[in-house]
């Protein structure tokens, strides 16, 4: 008893200890200072060993240093659209367009993100076709296929997707996979046997050096992007696994969206995938003139796109940033449609004003969880927004993936962040940022087909919820800077 009493003793000053760290000298955001304090003092053992696994703040790199390069190469094409911005020379691919310079200026700013016109764009919102028209571009490759994903599965369409890397790598074209190591944890080691043998290279993002303990897990790959011959990009929310061509039972139905790109915005993302590889694979990849082709065709339509990265390495919270600043820029509409919704205040304050100013903003969640903690704490931010005038559809045809912003029918989002701080601040995310009418006119269109296939929810059906949600609510909000 008195060895337990000892053991109790020494992990209470542990817990005081850190408790002090965490207030006085790491500084975080004060919501997730409070949550830590709280898991610290109310389950101190259990608390205690959270906080090692899930509380290390991600140590920044430098972005020269990761890729062993000098910043000018990246910096003088960043200051020459800057110059071009401010004297009025940049394309903007039509003059709509000008509206958002800013958002233009910001995102080259704290993204080194530049924007392109020379662009195409497809839009999936079915695995099946997605996966397919993947497939075919993969086998149409003819120097290399780049692709990084945070979930893989060893299913049908997990092998059938292997099959074909792997007849490319018999072929002699230069095959890289990325995986995320945790997304794909389930993943056996004879998945890539047969691909690794074809002359492809594969890598895990962030492995656990010891098994069952990995003190990086909270800082996940989230990227779903695809590259083939540096003209080819794929970008959105899916996976590789049956359950995205909605082959589960349980969620039946799987409503996602991705975007195939043809054209300069795949730059940036094949430039973001030599990086990601650089992080996680000790055969490095040189930035040559062979993953940067320069003779793009010249496309039916010019679409403005600019592809903006973000993760705990970022110095800003660029995706959250570019969010918040086209809310503020609305003129009339609004549309999200997000799996998880744990917004923090910044993003928050802006769908209310959005919706106080007379915007019509809507919101929509999946109407069933496949995460119950981040369910729950969706849940408990809506009263907020219904209170505000903000309409709240809950999708029921399936399950909701899909990470789309809408404004004004104009400008939109689709990548691969949730609306929540995790994807803001420990995930690494990527997103498409689109300047085409057209195009934010057919995503807006999607949006209200799938209205057609959502409940729309009342505030007076929402506070007559049963007073067990309303607990589990509180208790995931309060745990949702952490999450």
């Amino acid at each position: 008893m008195i060895i337990w009493q000892q053991i109790y003793m020494i992990i209470t000053i542990l817990n005081i200890i850190l408790a002090m760290a965490i207030i006085f000298l790491e500084r975080r955001n004060i919501s997730s200072t409070w949550a830590w304090v709280m898991v610290l003092f109310f389950i101190p053992v259990v608390g205690f060993i959270l906080y090692l696994i899930l509380g290390q703040k991600f140590k920044k790199r430098k972005l020269a240093k990761l890729l062993g390069i000098t910043p000018s190469m990246i910096s003088d094409l960043v200051k020459e659209q800057h110059r071009q911005l401010k004297s009025g020379e940049l394309d903007f691919a039509g003059p709509e367009v000008e509206h958002y310079a800013d958002l233009i200026s910001m995102n080259l700013t704290t993204g080194y993100s530049l924007f392109t016109s020379r662009n195409e764009v497809d839009i999936y919102t079915d695995g099946n076709k997605k996966f397919d028209a993947l497939i075919k571009d993969i086998e149409q490759a003819q120097h290399h296929i780049h692709l990084v994903y945070y979930i893989v599965r060893d299913d049908e369409l997990g092998r059938r997707l292997m099959g074909a890397l792997t007849k490319k790598a018999r072929e002699g074209i230069e095959v890289r996979f990325l995986y995320d190591h945790i997304g794909s944890s389930n993943l056996p080691k004879k998945f890539f046997k047969e691909f690794r043998a074809a002359g492809g290279l594969d890598a895990a993002f962030f492995p656990s050096r010891i098994p069952y303990l990995n003190f990086k897990i909270n800082f996940r790959n989230h990227r779903k992007l695809v590259v083939v011959d540096g003209q080819v990009g794929y970008i959105g929310g899916f996976n590789i696994g049956d359950e995205y061509l909605g082959l589960n039972k349980h969620f039946g139905k799987w409503r996602d969206t991705h975007l195939r790109i043809r054209g300069e915005a795949v730059l940036q993302m094949q430039a973001q995938f030599i990086i990601d590889w650089s992080m996680a694979s000790s055969n490095k990849i040189e930035f040559s003139p062979a993953y940067f082709p320069s003779d793009y065709p010249q496309p039916s339509n010019h679409i403005g796109i600019q592809v903006v990265a973000s993760g705990p390495d970022s110095e800003y919270q660029e995706i959250k940033n570019s969010y918040i600043k086209m809310i503020y820029a609305a003129k009339q509409t609004v549309y999200l449609q997000t799996p998880y919704f744990v917004p923090d205040s910044s993003l928050l304050n802006a769908l209310r004003t959005a919706a106080l100013s007379g915007k019509d903003v809507r919101l929509m969640v999946p109407s069933k969880p496949d995460h119950f903690f981040v369910f729950w704490a969706t849940q408990s931010y809506l009263e907020d927004l219904l209170s505000c005038g903000i309409k709240i559809y809950l999708y029921e045809a399936g399950f909701l993936h899909a990470k789309t912003l809408v404004v004004d029918g104009m400008v939109a989002s689709v990548g691969t962040a949730n609306l929540d701080i995790r994807s803001f601040k420990l995930n690494f995310e990527m997103n498409a940022f689109i300047y085409n009418q057209e195009v934010a006119t057919r995503l807006e269109n999607i949006f209200i087909e799938d209205m057609k296939a959502s409940h729309l929810l009342t505030l007076e059906e929402y506070q007559r919820r049963p007073l067990f949600n309303r607990f589990k609510e509180s208790i995931s909000r309060l745990l949702s800077p952490i999450l």
